[in-house]
């Protein structure tokens, strides 16, 4: 395998080389398709015209929400897709061959408050070698990468034992809709790789994380005797205490030496509070909404019993809270939870080719939010490494960029990486 990372590497960088110009056209291009959810179509389209012109067998396909949703791992605000066409395209191989999976989304965040932006959110402007805009990190960069490390090999006229499937996908910013309709459209592999933005580490583990809705329940009284009252505020603190306490249990049994470097490896966020309607009254309902972190190697319904069993320990503490139990409720988005075997063959080739391209060792990591892997993992059979060349600090931030060296070294991984794991063709 050394031999033929010998043989093709410099093919692959001259190659690459010759078409940075054009993809860095091409991704502003990308940037400046507004495709936040609901206006995908049109870059879709685009990518389904050029996947074409490559040769390869393209799908493109429009979700049926209603039939989607009666699916556990369903989760979306919406139904209709009319305009979030999904994308999958194939390079088919001669057969004998390992299959992979390349897996990118193509939404994208709002951008939030536009005075927080110095450049064109959607301009695609490039400065001092990083291009800027919604989506240029997460993950449009990403995709290019993907995309490039195939142009580059089909190019170079080689032919492959085993598929490649280049996978664009809608809705992964509120669950992975998209990943499920692809995966149960039948879109599998021996293994995939999703270029999400890490900084170019490796992450072979994924957190995932769901959201919750507590009610707390109290008792309405005059505030002038409030003590006749039960304040559901007041009882709200408590459950914050609780939930303050299950995250510390929680992280502290967490041992996986990929999480090292983070505080709080498995975060229960509460990020709204609303509770009481009048001054001059006791508050009887708070609601608490909020995301827990979820390991990668447990699962989501593990960690939805363990935040039962913890808001049930408030009665041990409080009676009220016996007569008057926490409403839990799951609702929203959610990220499967993901975990690829450090000895995994994948890594290993993964972990060799990036060290020959780079000239130094990967930094192995767990990616501190969810992406499409979870899903790809748990329900398609289809072990999946997160790698990608976008800037990590600034996914989702004001001034979102990446450098666009960094795609291009990253396309450079994917095509060695495709050649070693789905292997000439004679």
């Amino acid at each position: 395998m050394a031999d033929l990372i010998q043989e093709w590497s410099e093919k692959i960088h001259k190659q690459l080389a010759r078409k940075q110009a054009a993809a860095t056209e091409l991704l502003q291009g990308w940037v400046r398709e507004q495709t936040v959810q609901g206006n995908e179509r049109g870059l879709q389209e685009q990518l389904a015209c050029y996947l074409q012109k490559l040769g390869l067998e393209v799908d493109l396909w429009y979700m049926d929400g209603k039939e989607l949703s009666q699916h556990p791992y369903f989760v979306s605000p919406r139904l209709d897709f009319s305009e979030s066409p999904n994308l999958a395209a194939v390079w088919k191989g001669t057969g004998g061959g390992r299959s992979l999976i390349l897996n990118g989304h193509v939404d994208v965040v709002p951008i939030g408050d536009r005075l927080q932006w110095k450049q064109d959110p959607f301009g695609g402007e490039i400065v001092d070698g990083k291009l800027y805009g919604r989506g240029s990190t997460d993950m449009k960069g990403g995709n290019l990468a993907s995309l490039l490390a195939i142009e580059v090999l089909r190019d170079l006229g080689v032919k492959l034992k085993g598929d490649v499937i280049f996978q664009s996908v809608v809705e992964e910013e509120s669950g992975g809709a998209g990943t499920l309709s692809a995966i149960l459209r039948g879109y599998r592999a021996d293994a995939a790789l999703i270029p999400e933005p890490t900084n170019m580490q490796i992450f072979p583990k994924q957190q995932g994380s769901m959201w919750f809705r507590l009610r707390i329940k109290g008792r309405s009284a005059h505030g002038g005797t409030r003590y006749e009252g039960v304040s559901a505020i007041e009882k709200s603190t408590q459950v914050l205490a609780a939930l303050a306490r299950l995250e510390k249990r929680r992280n502290e049994r967490l041992s996986d030496p990929l999480y090292a470097e983070l505080p709080i490896p498995i975060p229960i966020n509460v990020g709204v509070i609303e509770g009481g309607k009048w001054p001059s009254s006791v508050p009887d309902l708070v609601k608490m909404e909020g995301r827990m972190g979820v390991a990668p190697d447990e699962t989501m319904e593990q960690a939805k019993q363990e935040m039962k069993q913890a808001l049930a320990g408030l009665a041990e503490q409080d009676s009220w809270f016996a007569e008057h139990p926490v409403e839990v409720e799951w609702f929203g988005a959610q990220w499967v939870p993901g975990s690829v075997p450090s000895d995994h063959p994948l890594m290993r080739l993964l972990g060799e080719t990036f060290q020959s391209v780079t000239g130094k060792a990967p930094v192995i990591a767990a990616s501190p939010w969810g992406t499409d892997g979870g899903l790809l993992t748990a329900l398609a059979d289809t072990p999946a490494i997160v790698i990608g060349p976008g800037v990590t600090e600034v996914a989702h931030y004001p001034n979102e960029y990446i450098r666009l060296a960094d795609i291009f070294q990253c396309a450079a991984i994917f095509a060695l990486t495709i050649l070693r794991w789905c292997e000439p063709a004679e």
